[in-house]
């Protein structure tokens, strides 16, 4: 049997929204925005990858134009970050570019301290980071 790897999750923004995408997942969350394939680029949106220290991919998500627009309330991507000092400062970026940030779960996944995010289209994202101990 192969191998099954994750390439990507989509999340989506009305039309219009790449450059608050932009600011979220780049700005706030540091992840790298990447070209789109010529022949998807009509289709609006943004991608986005996060890289390991050896510039290995470890994430990468999409960002896809959605009209009407319905964003994820339930599902979502979660992102693991190496530590709680790391999972801090996410919140501390995506509440300074006035994104919700919920860490009312934060001690309810064995393992992992967690917090959950609302992008600015109102996509839920988690962001785990190994629990200390």
């Amino acid at each position: 049997m192969s191998t099954i790897r994750l390439h990507h999750v989509q999340v989506s923004c009305p039309p219009g929204g790449e450059d608050a995408a932009r600011a979220f997942w780049a700005g706030a969350l540091g992840l790298t925005e990447v070209d789109k394939p010529e022949p998807l680029r009509g289709r609006g949106g943004a991608w986005f990858r996060a890289h390991d220290d050896a510039g290995r991919t470890t994430a990468e998500v999409h960002v896809g134009v959605e009209d009407p627009h319905a964003p994820a309330r339930k599902a979502h991507p979660a992102l693991l970050v190496d530590d709680e000092a790391a999972l801090d400062a996410v919140a501390a970026r995506v509440r300074a570019v006035g994104c919700e940030v919920d860490d009312a779960e934060r001690h309810t996944f064995p393992g992992y301290l967690r917090l959950h995010l609302r992008d600015p289209f109102g996509n839920r994202i988690e962001v785990l980071a190994p629990s200390p101990g």
